[in-house]
């Protein structure tokens, strides 16, 4: 008689059982990796609204007017702010002079519900209408 060979392998229950496994991680994992990109991608854009304002000060001090735009202040925005936000200037003549410097989320990006930030000459920092 010849001897039996013994084979190995996974039963469809055991698959099934990993299957259901991974599916419930990933149920409960994707929407925290979602939450995690959109409060990344907003303290990258607060960053660089942070540093905006410090180099809108810097011009100030020494042009005597704020600049209207990125390009006066020697800056580009970083590719995910750049992704997600569209950067705006608005300036007030004064006296006193003052600016506000906007993030406003990109129509598809995932920051659509974040809400709008802005920063001013004044130091204050908003997300629509809550601080940071």
């Amino acid at each position: 008689m010849p001897e039996r060979v013994s084979e190995r392998g996974f039963t469809l229950i055991e698959l099934m059982i990993v299957v259901a496994i991974v599916a419930i991680l990933v149920v409960v994992a994707y929407p925290s990796y979602l939450k995690y990109t959109v409060r990344a991608n907003r303290a990258e854009a607060q960053a660089y609204l942070m540093e905006l304002a410090q180099r809108q000060q810097q011009y100030f001090t020494d042009a005597r007017a704020y600049a209207a735009n990125e390009g006066l202040l020697n800056m580009e925005p970083p590719d995910r702010v750049e992704s997600n936000y569209a950067i705006s200037f608005t300036l007030a003549a004064g006296p006193p002079p003052a600016f506000t410097v906007t993030a406003t989320p990109r129509a598809g990006s995932p920051q659509v519900g974040d809400g709008v930030l802005t920063i001013n000459n004044a130091g204050q920092k908003l997300r629509g209408a809550e601080p940071w």
